[in-house]
């Protein structure tokens, strides 16, 4: 019988292919998953106080980067935050869509919250640097998680 062998080159299909062996990078995306959940309950709580409290804020609606009364970030912040868990458990068992939403997800929480900077400019810069490493994990290293499952 014959032996038909694979090299190991540095081709197209040999990088990509489903049975790519899982490295301890893996667990960023996993991380990412438990950042992208917990940043959905940032934006949450970030949500309701602009709801609830708008007293709360630095600056009156007018002094924001765009002129929208709090009622409307809060909506805003609450809905994207809702978005932002579930894609999060999505893309902890590995969901393609998953990893495609969260990139997006996080890029608009993003410039959201840059936009929002000057209300609260602490809040929002955390929030700014967990997207960026949400981002960070999923475009690097998601194809790990998927080839777990």
């Amino acid at each position: 019988m014959t032996e038909i062998s694979r090299t190991s080159g540095n081709s197209h299909e040999d990088y990509y292919s489903p049975d790519t062996e899982v490295t301890g990078w893996a667990g960023w995306v996993a991380f990412a998953g438990i950042m992208l959940i917990m940043l959905g309950f940032f934006q949450a709580i970030e949500g309701l106080v602009a709801l609830f409290n708008d007293g709360f804020y630095l600056v009156r609606p007018n002094g924001l980067v765009v002129n929208v009364d709090y009622n409307t970030w809060g909506w805003t912040h609450l809905i994207l935050g809702a978005a932002a868990v579930a894609v999060g458990f999505g893309l902890m068992v590995g969901n393609t869509f998953a990893r495609v939403a969260g990139i997006a997800i996080a890029m608009v929480s993003a410039i959201l919250n840059l936009v929002f900077i000057s209300a609260y400019p602490v809040w929002s810069t955390i929030v700014i640097a967990i997207d960026v490493i949400v981002i960070y994990a999923i475009v690097v290293h998601g194809r790990e998680l998927k080839s777990t499952n």
